[in-house]
């Protein structure tokens, strides 16, 4: 095991942290919506949607900071 992690591996953990986050709250959405309670799955579709969106940056921003020297 590595004794020391870079910042670019930490943030790529979250990040991966993050994706599978927003697939587990978008399987719960589905079941949800299933039982009829499709006011929930629209205030939780909006919160994966902001997800969705940061993720972009996230990735983006890793790309670059594995650029530096």
């Amino acid at each position: 095991m590595q004794s020391e992690y870079s910042l670019s591996d930490v943030l790529e953990r979250m990040y991966e942290n993050q994706l599978a986050l927003e697939a587990a709250l978008m399987e719960l959405t589905l079941q949800v919506e299933a039982r009829g309670q499709a006011d929930v799955g629209d205030n939780v579709r909006g919160a994966l949607y902001t997800i969705g969106e940061n993720a972009g940056y996230i990735k983006q921003g890793l790309a670059r900071l594995k650029k530096l020297p």
